[in-house]
């Protein structure tokens, strides 16, 4: 038997995308909702797809999907493109606007997966700095731009693992930037934020904003994702992507969640609140620096090791992000906003940690 085939030169280094799942009582490590989606909702989902044709490939188009879709946001279908999760999106811009001699730009620390994807699909990465308070100076930006010639510009608003929300004269800034470049603002924790980039989409705009269904929609099982973007980019999507790619049940999902706008309101509203209260909290707690959010989540830096008090945590029972070693974010950790009663979990597992350092 001979041995394995070895990747392309350029992926041998690459790691992949991991979060740690751990057998813990409260999981606030992925961003997902601590709500399950409505009963009500999973019964007519389930009888829809008891009548759809199996046997059969899912609309190509996802035309009734994109309809209502377009009603919600009052976008035109032509200029929305859904796939499997916002990943699959990003995936396919940069299978069409990437690629070999072509760049991305990006500002670190950000959402890991924009370089990953990025590399994955050949295209070279450049990366630029935030500001100390994790905001992009958009003189700098637009100056890191002209000089780069990025094909494709990633701006994830509200940022993650930050939280960061950026102004909308910031967004305005890197679309007016010299070059030939598509800006794609990352909203997959948009709802959670006063302002969107989705009233700045036109077809004359190099501007593509990203969203998800896993966060407010609770449908992170069901992987989808959007974006509205100028008709003529989503037509050049909807050359690369793979046929059929989309499930039937994805997307009579995708259709019937929308008529729920009214419940998912209430649960942003809840999420917020709880958001602001655990800020408020760790912003009480001696031995934490607490960074502003626009999101479902917190980034926060304990004293101490922040890995330490990451693994005291998980003895405690709760599970949060590590990115105490991450380039820019020293001892920091980030927790997903969950139910009150998870979240008063993390607080006194936090806390109790935080005795550990006290008493060394």
């Amino acid at each position: 038997m001979s041995g394995p085939v070895a990747p392309r030169d350029d992926l041998r280094a690459l790691e992949g995308y991991h979060s740690p799942q751990l057998d813990v009582a409260v999981r606030l490590n992925t961003n997902e909702s601590p709500f399950a989606p409505p009963p009500a909702f999973v019964e007519r989902w389930l009888d829809e797809l008891r009548r759809a044709p199996l046997n059969r490939y899912p609309d190509r188009a996802a035309r009734e999907l994109r309809v209502a879709l377009g009603a919600h946001l009052g976008q035109a279908p032509e200029r929305l493109f859904c796939a499997n999760g916002s990943n699959e999106v990003l995936q396919t811009l940069l299978l069409t606007y990437g690629g070999p001699a072509r760049r991305a730009a990006m500002f670190e620390p950000t959402y890991a997966l924009h370089s990953h994807i990025a590399r994955i699909t050949g295209t070279e990465v450049v990366v630029g700095e935030r500001r100390a308070d994790f905001s992009i100076d958009p003189d700098v930006a637009a100056a890191f731009i002209e000089e780069h010639a990025p094909t494709i510009v990633f701006v994830c608003s509200p940022n993650n693992p930050t939280g960061t929300v950026e102004p909308v004269a910031t967004i305005e800034a890197l679309l007016a930037a010299d070059g030939e470049h598509l800006l794609v603002v990352d909203e997959a924790y948009g709802e959670f934020t006063p302002w969107s980039a989705l009233e700045l989409v036109r077809d004359d705009r190099r501007l593509i904003v990203v969203r998800t269904y896993s966060k407010v929609w609770s449908m992170a099982a069901l992987r989808l994702g959007f974006a509205v973007a100028p008709a003529w980019v989503v037509e050049e999507l909807e050359k690369v992507v793979l046929p059929y790619h989309l499930a039937s049940a994805t997307q009579i999902a995708g259709r019937l969640a929308l008529e729920l706008g009214a419940e998912m309101d209430d649960r942003v509203a809840r999420l917020v609140a709880e958001r602001e209260r655990v800020v408020f909290e760790l912003a009480h707690t001696d031995g934490v620096t607490v960074f502003p959010s626009g999101a479902n989540f917190v980034l926060f830096r304990p004293d101490g090791d922040g890995h330490d008090r990451w693994e005291q945590m998980v003895a405690r029972g709760v599970l949060v992000r590590d990115f105490s070693r991450w380039p820019r974010l020293d001892g920091c950790l980030r927790v997903t906003i969950g139910t009150p009663e998870e979240n008063d979990a993390f607080l006194d597992a936090l806390r109790g940690s935080l005795q550990e350092v006290a008493l060394t």
